[in-house]
């Protein structure tokens, strides 16, 4: 896919999202900094938003406070605890809210995440605003469907060592 430095983009990452999926494939941590610079791509960027959990932990404000020092506004929604112990932690409808509000002013949507429950959102993007819609995430932990209706994937998997801090599995590449 061709990019052009006029292309306006915005991108939202799912950061829960990121997090597990690194955790649980690599047992590392993600290089978000890294991602938003990929997902820029020399074009001009409006907005770079990171969603995530505050679970009240202290490690969270550091993290918090590194994401914004990268050029992320950080929107922070509370960890939910019901009665039964269920958690749920979920951003899906906040991001595709803001998605859809400045659309209007885009060129292009980078979906950092690799949740299908996208797809609907990806669809609309395209149709309905004209918008390409990207995704990056790690591919064993993207919905193959999402990856099909994005305009461009981007594997974060086939770089560890630019999109993982401290990656373990730097023989691949």
């Amino acid at each position: 896919m061709y990019k052009h430095p006029e292309q306006r983009v915005g991108v939202f990452i799912d950061t829960a999202n990121m997090y597990h999926s690194a955790k649980n494939l690599f047992g590392d941590n993600v290089n978000f900094g890294n991602i938003l610079t990929e997902a820029v791509g020399g074009r001009r960027l409006l907005r770079a938003i990171a969603y995530a959990i505050n679970s009240k932990s202290e490690e969270e404000n550091a993290f918090f406070d590194a994401l914004e020092k990268q050029g992320f506004e950080v929107k922070q929604k509370d960890l939910q605890i019901f009665s039964s112990g269920m958690k749920k932690a979920d951003w899906d409808v906040g991001i595709a809210m803001d998605a859809i509000k400045m659309a209007d002013r885009l060129d292009a949507v980078v979906i950092v995440s690799g949740d299908g429950d996208f797809i609907p959102l990806v669809t609309y993007l395209q149709e309905s605003k004209g918008c390409l819609v990207e995704v990056a995430a790690f591919g064993e932990t993207t919905s193959s469907r999402l990856i099909e209706h994005a305009d461009e994937f981007l594997n974060l998997s086939d770089d560890l060592g630019k999109f993982l801090i401290g990656s373990k599995k730097r023989g691949r590449k």
